[in-house]
């Protein structure tokens, strides 16, 4: 085989008390897609950091095309034909899609920015993305997650970089831009691009990649230069360090009366009245397609958006809640698909995120703090969930994605909550983490607690859930029994007539 055009060579990352990479060492070729597999915390980020001039190397050696490098910045990186496409988005919000895409390489005319040109640039770049609906004075704040990942992939090949990095690229997608990103990739593939690919999805390791690097513990386990002899379980067995026979490992279970009732609710996102009912010891599934009004019925249900007709009948009582406080009160919880800018204050300690809404319980007098049972509280939780982090003053931003979603569940698992949402509950969360999860929602289940999941994944959905409703077009087309629940089917009622 050629000379590789992308080499590690012994990295290590050393941040105070964690040792983050340890004397990584491997190889990517041209036209190549090579996978980066390992569960949450395992460094495959770290790496992709150094790759970009995030973070600096403690030792080692970073060579590009024969030559060594150490950048210092996102900026030298691009210079020299690097682009990381991280999984956290890094858009700008309130500026049009068009300038998103063309930040920092604006066409101009005169001093202005050539409004024409930038319009028809980014028309180009949308129709190759397979997003030509898209507008491109929107605001990005106006698109879905999924719209937004498509937008931050466009920003990188406009950069005609030689070696581009997708950071689970897939985790916020739709079926149809999931197609539209793997034709992207083999293409990036047969242009002689290197290509890093990060994922927890198996399925795409096997049919997107030519190869695959394993991480555990910050340290290199394993690269396989051939995918056709590997399978599935010894890749989780080395990734885990264990074997894993079942991440979803379903546990069937009784289930009770109805304890949420929704009758012919409508709202935004919602175009024709839905109705559907819970029961107590469900795990009752959502699914469909980015945009088919799945969070935002949940949303309406919540109290996160006022409806605009219908009626919400909980544990007996029929009301519509004003506010998602008044939903928790009720014993209603949501956890939301975006835990970074909506489920939890990344600054602030894992044991302040947790306790942030059961405070009350703990308060002196009625009045004041209770550092002491919020402490104890905290550490219980993290006991109990097996969270992994270095104490319960940590700041929760600098947990993996899996730790995180747990202390949002331990959250509401203080508080005295009967129905729990979980909107793309497992989204950038790997193996391990996952198998987690999935225990903890039977769990509850199984204590007669009701639990929604809202997936985009049609593995996900049709294993863990006993029943799963399917919605398109802001309309809830059939509530499909488990049994009856096979990804074909699934997805035919999804996809448009």
């Amino acid at each position: 085989m050629a000379q590789p055009y992308l080499r590690f060579e012994k990295i290590s990352v050393v941040f105070p008390g964690v040792r983050a990479l340890d004397k990584v060492s491997f190889a990517a070729h041209a036209g190549q897609v090579h996978a980066l597999m390992g569960e949450n915390g395992a460094g495959k980020s770290t790496l992709l950091k150094v790759l970009s001039g995030v973070n600096r190397t403690t030792e080692g050696a970073l060579w590009v095309d024969g030559q060594r490098h150490v950048f210092a910045n996102a900026r030298e990186a691009l210079r020299e034909g690097v682009a990381i496409i991280y999984q956290e988005l890094t858009l700008s919000p309130n500026m049009s899609v068009a300038e998103n895409l063309l930040l920092g390489q604006l066409p101009t005319r005169g001093g202005f920015v050539d409004r024409r040109r930038l319009k028809e640039r980014a028309l180009t770049i949308l129709q190759d993305l397979g997003e030509g609906a898209i507008h491109p004075s929107t605001k990005v704040r106006e698109l879905s997650i999924g719209q937004q990942q498509m937008i931050e992939i466009g920003r990188a090949l406009l950069r005609d970089a030689r070696v581009i990095a997708f950071d689970e690229p897939t985790s916020s997608l739709s079926v149809q831009e999931t197609r539209q990103l793997k034709r992207i990739v083999a293409r990036l593939r047969d242009e002689g691009r290197v290509v890093l690919y990060v994922t927890h999805r198996m399925e795409e390791v096997f049919e997107m990649c030519d190869a695959v690097t394993i991480f555990r513990d910050g340290r290199h386990i394993r690269t396989h230069e051939q995918m056709a002899t590997l399978t599935q379980d010894q890749l989780v067995s080395e990734m885990v360090g264990r074997d894993i026979d079942d991440v979803y490992g379903y546990r069937p279970r009784e289930t009770g009366e109805i304890a949420l009732q929704v009758d012919a609710i409508e709202g935004r996102g919602v175009s024709t009245p839905v109705s559907f009912a819970v029961k107590k010891g469900e795990v009752f599934g959502l699914f469909g397609l980015v945009g088919a009004g799945r969070s935002e019925l949940l949303r309406l249900v919540c109290g996160v958006e006022t409806p605009k007709a219908g009626s919400v009948t909980f544990n007996g009582i029929t009301r519509r809640f004003k506010s998602p406080g008044e939903a928790i009160r009720a014993g209603i919880a949501m956890c939301p698909e975006d835990r970074k800018s909506q489920g939890i204050f990344p600054v602030a300690s894992v044991a302040d995120n947790l306790n942030i809404s059961c405070r009350r319980f703990f308060k002196r007098l009625g009045v004041f703090r209770h550092p002491g049972r919020e402490r104890r509280n905290a550490q219980d939780y993290i006991q109990k969930l097996s969270v992994k982090t270095p104490s319960h003053r940590a700041p929760i931003g600098k947990l993996s994605g899996g730790n995180q979603q747990k202390v949002i569940l331990a959250r509401w698992l203080a508080e005295e909550i009967d129905l729990f949402v979980m909107d793309e509950p497992t989204r950038g969360i790997d193996v391990g983490a996952r198998r987690d999860i999935y225990g903890l929602l039977y769990a509850l289940a199984e204590r007669g607690k009701s639990v929604v999941v809202i997936s985009s994944d049609l593995a996900e959905v049709s294993s863990i859930c006993d029943r799963i409703a399917v919605m398109r077009d802001g309309a809830l087309v059939e509530v499909v029994e488990r049994d009856e629940a096979t990804p074909e089917r699934l997805l035919g009622l999804a996809l448009p007539a």
